[in-house]
């Protein structure tokens, strides 16, 4: 509890000098995001699935950092490889290369619109994604089944993967943060069929096909009625169910163990907040100044962030974030599915401290700290693939007892 106080006296030092109307974020450069883009194609969130060529020809049509002119240069690649792919469906062609080239669509369009869709063109990256991950599905392997649940006179869309020769297996819920959406989670579904899991890819509260804010009281709701749906299949065990949120989805898992105590096998709270992270003497410096990992730089974090919450201001934010935190809410004390909590010590965009705090808090918890890690405990020099396998692991042991 030392390091917390220290933590919390620190930024409140820092946030006293600060007049928060005059803050404004910063921004990475034309020439800083393109070195970005270089560094971490093809390996690297966003980029993983696309080409090396490819992204060496976009970042010199770049001219501007313009929202539109990205999504726009992006589409551009994402589109002709759809059009490589209608054409050779036509054919009745290779149905692993037709696979092949609907994802490597997909993963340009998705690129088009990161970290979210808040332009015309962002949104119609997001629009051309979507239908192309939708004809990516039909030739998935295993097959992406399309998951519609009712929902408060709609619908919610869920991606359903189930192991091949795995009998009614568990499965695991998982979601992202603010610019991982469900189309998002190819690389994370495949670990957790390694282990023999199902895998359910949703879109948390505030994101891609979530209707419901992130600061909806109960935004939970619509994670709840997947869990519903599962428990009436007889393809996958429905009495058996995880959760993994990352990043700022970090917290719906945190959430989830406490309000769906009896019905989740184990959660994990993957690089998010669930108080700390919510206060204001953390929320100025990660989303003005610090957020290093984040590919545009603090602004486009904000930018993400505020449009799943539902705010346009910073002033609106700080007042909002606060009502989030699981201790103002009553529930940090009470009894929770089991909770493994992972991060980076060094992460500037969630505070490890609120691992510690739930740790000190109502049923026993369990963490993985990495100390040299950052954002979501990725860690330079090793395998980020580490991470994800320790997670699925964990989850497998808890979904067998």
């Amino acid at each position: 509890m030392h390091q917390v106080r220290w933590f919390a006296i620190l930024f409140a030092a820092v946030v006293l000098m600060i007049d928060i109307s005059q803050v404004k974020a910063q921004e990475r450069t034309l020439d800083e995001v393109k070195q970005e883009v270089l560094r971490r194609a093809p390996r690297i969130n966003p980029f993983e699935g696309i080409k090396r060529e490819d992204a060496e020809a976009i970042v010199k049509s770049l001219t501007s950092t313009d929202r539109d002119h990205w999504a726009e240069q992006w589409c551009k690649y994402g589109l002709k490889y759809e059009t490589e792919g209608d054409a050779l469906a036509k054919q009745n062609g290779d149905a692993k290369k037709l696979g092949e080239l609907y994802e490597m669509a997909f993963n340009y369009c998705r690129i088009g619109r990161y970290p979210v869709a808040s332009t015309p063109g962002k949104k119609e990256a997001y629009r051309n994604s979507v239908r192309m991950y939708l004809k990516f599905a039909k030739y998935a392997d295993p097959p992406i089944q399309i998951v519609e649940v009712p929902f408060e006179g709609g619908k919610l869309t869920g991606y359903l993967q189930i192991p091949r020769g795995v009998q009614k297996p568990p499965v695991v819920m998982h979601w992202g943060g603010v610019d991982g959406w469900k189309e998002d989670r190819q690389g994370a579904s495949a670990t957790l069929r390694r282990q023999g899991l199902a895998s359910l890819a949703v879109d948390m509260p505030g994101t891609g096909g979530n209707p419901v804010l992130y600061t909806d009281p109960k935004a939970e709701r619509t994670l709840s009625v997947f869990i519903d749906h599962l428990l009436t299949r007889s393809d996958v065990d429905g009495t058996r169910v995880g959760v993994w949120g990352g990043s700022y989805g970090g917290y719906w898992a945190a959430k989830m163990a406490y309000v769906e105590a009896k019905r989740i096998k184990g959660a994990v709270f993957h690089g998010g907040n669930v108080h700390l992270g919510f206060q204001e003497k953390w929320l100025v410096p990660a989303l003005t100044q610090t957020a290093s990992t984040y590919l545009f730089g603090p602004a486009s974090l904000f930018e993400a962030r505020s449009q799943a919450m539902g705010v346009k201001t910073l002033e609106e934010f700080l007042k909002a974030a606060p009502k989030l935190s699981l201790v103002a809410q009553g529930l940090i004390d009470k009894p929770s599915a089991p909770i493994l909590g992972v991060n980076g010590k060094k992460d500037d965009q969630a505070p490890v401290e609120d691992i510690y705090l739930l740790m000190e808090h109502g049923t026993p918890k369990e963490a993985r700290i990495y100390p040299d890690g950052g954002h979501m405990g990725r860690t330079p020099g090793m395998d980020a693939a580490e991470i994800g396998n320790m997670i699925a692991a964990w989850l497998k042991l808890r979904l067998s007892q």
